[in-house]
């Protein structure tokens, strides 16, 4: 145990503390380990220092600057408690340049005991110059004498019944016990760059150095390399982290390229005379870009496949998704087999997939077959009839949000998955997610060359002679694109399409940024834009603490402009609303009659009204950048020049805060959805970005995508050769790093 930590008081377990006392408290520090996750050798081991204290040296009381936190050793030359104005300790302190007031508010009879006039100390705390003198707010002392430490001292992150000295002798238990191997292969050193390569470093330090020097630093380290990770042993942690991920994520690829999925290939079906995907282009009132027409082939090659397609479909607001994701669907149902469509949200889910319902319903009827529509607040009746169809085959395209993935969900052959938006759902749902999607694959195996002798055609309901275990295939479709590095990091165990061309017709939409103190003019644009025939969208923000203050928020904003607007219709929109009362009000709006929409951001999106021209979104600094970005693809549908208002309101001295400013620059500089992105990413950081804040764990501990790009380009290279010729070591890496996380990266 360090010298300090022995006569250092704990603020939990006081030195004269009777010995089941004691007991007690290291068994509440112990659940509190458990607590933070904290339970193998290894996890205590990774579970590096927030900041550093430097005791290794001893500073004059009378050189330390005013704020500046120093180590001192000084005599008590009075001690005293003082009950006014609260109980309080009182300590003079004089180190032979200068005297010092220590002052507790908070101590124990020992400390009377340690602190007697006549004791020599040794005290860390902050120095403060004041009226009476320097002082020390509850310092750390111990008595003076032994060997001054040869390294920084540690500051962990902690939690409630967890002490530093405790977590600190836990640390260096776990550090000597803890396998530290190498687990890299021979001559897969990662790269060493910038700074250091200059300097003559040929490689990184092994890993088990790089950890003992994290949690105790030499003083002569300059802090900055520390605080900043770019120290070459923060380096190589950073690459190892990084290279378990895309172990783990490529790993996860093999895995499901050994699944078998149903082989589906554009074929009419059966009375049909063209495939259902010839018939919906014939039908459709416009004709596919180049892009859509290149991601179509994609995805239509992967379903022809007898392994699962995991495929992200990505593309800007606006860019024809959706119609992608029909011609997919297609394929499935012409083949006899079932598809599943579902969104985050109800208002979502009916109001994207709309249009999809009514393109495919009217060639689904002529084969006798059917849409269902699933969500959490149908009536019982309804509920009952849907399952039934879902359990029958009767519904070859099911439509919902997580509803479809419920216990009492049966499909009968589903062979597709499309998610819309599937970041929006948390990690734990979207585990739940595949695991149903793999249970509602029927018996029947992939088709074609595939299919075991004696099977019988999926389309006549008829059982396979034996069951071949499948999963479907699934295509992940996202509005908010993925900026490069991120892909790679997360999404190494996806193919990725992108739509990357706007259709005809869309018009560029100007993006203004307008201080709330001038709302009235845009209230005036409004009543012009309303005049000219448009339509327009006001947005409120959400307030994560309460419902009711976005509820009333919204409702006094739908009655200022109700005032403010005499003679235009104007609607209120927010997620406490019945079903009935949304559709209601979005059928008012979509149709025209509703001139302006006032709502909360249930209209993010799936809303297509392309009468609409204007976007004003208030308090737009509260914003995420990829949210304002989804928000003013609401606007610019049509023909009519659009614009996008972001009202921001500003604090007491008239001015915004510096990350909000960032933000609001953002949008007014680019409409490309793939800029804002890469900006929303090193604002925001990956785990809130992939919405991973729900699975309780950060996606990426130690690296950094925005500055480590050379390191995953490393681990992207070695990862998939490293499974191939050294599968111990990268199961030993991937177990060392993950434990049991490696899911949430499957997510």
């Amino acid at each position: 145990m360090p010298a300090a930590a022995k006569s250092v008081p704990s603020p939990l377990i006081p030195p004269a503390a009777p010995r089941q006392a004691v007991r007690a408290g290291a068994s509440a520090a112990h659940k509190a380990l458990q607590k933070m996750g904290l339970r193998r050798d290894i996890d205590l081991a990774l579970h590096l220092p927030l900041r550093y204290e430097d005791e290794t040296r001893i500073t004059p009381l009378s050189s330390a600057r005013d704020g500046q936190m120093v180590q001192i050793e000084a005599t008590v030359t009075a001690s005293d408690v003082q009950l006014r104005p609260r109980r309080q300790l009182v300590v003079q302190v004089d180190d032979g340049s200068a005297t010092c007031e220590l002052r507790f508010f908070s101590f124990y009879p020992s400390h009377l005991k340690t602190l007697a006039v006549g004791a020599r100390l040794r005290i860390r705390g902050e120095v403060k110059g004041g009226f009476w003198g320097r002082q020390m707010l509850h310092p750390a002392f111990r008595q003076a004498g032994g060997e001054l430490p040869a390294a920084l001292t540690p500051v962990y992150p902690t939690t409630a019944g967890l002490p530093q000295p405790y977590l600190r002798r836990a640390v260096v238990s776990a550090l000597a016990r803890a396998d530290l191997s190498d687990t890299l292969p021979p001559g897969a050193e990662p790269p060493v760059t910038g700074f250091y390569r200059k300097n003559g470093l040929q490689r990184l330090c092994s890993l088990r150095e790089a950890l003992t020097f994290l949690h105790h630093p030499t003083p002569d380290v300059a802090l900055s390399t520390l605080e900043d990770h770019s120290h070459p042993a923060w380096q190589r942690l950073k690459a190892e982290e990084l290279l378990a991920q895309q172990l783990s994520q490529y790993q996860s690829r093999r895995e499901r390229d050994r699944l078998r999925a149903p082989v589906l290939r554009p074929q009419p079906a059966q009375g049909a005379a063209l495939p259902l995907h010839e018939q919906l282009l014939a039908v459709l009132p416009f004709g596919l870009t180049a892009a859509q027409r290149r991601v179509g082939e994609e995805i239509a090659a992967d379903l022809a496949r007898p392994v699962p397609m995991h495929r992200l479909l990505q593309g800007d607001v606006g860019s024809g998704k959706t119609v992608v994701s029909a011609l997919a669907a297609c394929v499935a149902m012409d083949a006899g087999w079932q598809c599943a469509l579902m969104a985050p949200t109800e208002i979502l889910a009916e109001q994207h997939f709309a249009k999809m319902i009514g393109w495919l319903e009217p060639l689904l009827a002529a084969l006798g077959r059917k849409v269902a529509w699933l969500v959490g607040g149908q009536k019982k009746k309804d509920r009952t009839a849907m399952l039934a169809l879902v359990e029958s085959g009767e519904a070859a395209l099911v439509v919902g949000t997580h509803a479809v993935i419920q216990e009492q969900v049966r499909f009968k052959n589903l062979a597709l998955a499309i998610i819309d938006e599937q970041h929006r759902f948390g990690v734990a749902q979207r585990l739940a997610l595949r695991k149903k999607l793999a249970e509602g694959v029927a018996a029947g195996p992939p088709q074609g060359d595939a299919a075991p002798p004696g099977g019988s055609d999926p389309r006549s309901g008829g059982a396979w002679g034996h069951k071949v275990p499948m999963e479907p295939h699934m295509l992940m479709m996202s509005a908010t694109p993925i900026p490069r590095t991120l892909a790679m990091s997360y999404y190494a165990d996806l193919d990725v399409s992108v739509i990357d061309e706007l259709p005809p017709g869309r018009t560029p939409i100007v993006t203004k940024l307008i201080a709330d103190s001038r709302k009235d003019e845009v209230i005036e644009r409004i009543g012009a834009q309303v005049a000219a025939g448009r339509q327009v969208y006001w947005v409120c923000p959400l307030i994560e603490e309460s419902e009711a203050l976005d509820l009333s928020n919204a409702t006094a904003t739908h009655a200022d402009l109700s005032e403010a607007l005499p003679g235009v219709m104007v609607g209120l929109l927010h997620s406490r609303m019945p079903t009935a009362e949304k559709k209601a009000v979005m059928a008012l709006f979509s149709s025209g009659q509703m001139g302006v929409l006032v709502s909360t951001t249930v209209i993010e999106v799936g809303v297509d009204v392309p009468n609409a021209s204007l976007m004003v979104i208030e308090h737009a600094e509260r914003f995420g950048l990829s949210q304002l970005h989804q928000l003013r693809g609401r606007v610019g549908r049509g023909a009519a020049a659009s614009a996008c208002v972001l009202l921001y309101s500003t604090n007491d001295s008239g001015r915004v805060g510096e990350t909000a400013k960032e933000r609001l620059r953002a949008m007014a500089e680019t409409n490309d959805g793939f800029e804002i992105a890469r900006r929303d990413l090193e604002i925001r950081g990956p785990g809130e970005f992939l919405g991973a804040r729900q699975s309780g764990d950060a996606l990426l501990r130690f690296a950094d995508l925005a500055t480590d790009t050379h390191l995953l380009e490393w681990a992207r290279e070695l990862a998939p050769r490293m499974l191939d010729r050294h599968p111990e070591l990268a199961a030993k890496h991937i177990a060392r790093w993950l434990g049991g996380k490696s899911d949430y990266l499957k997510a």
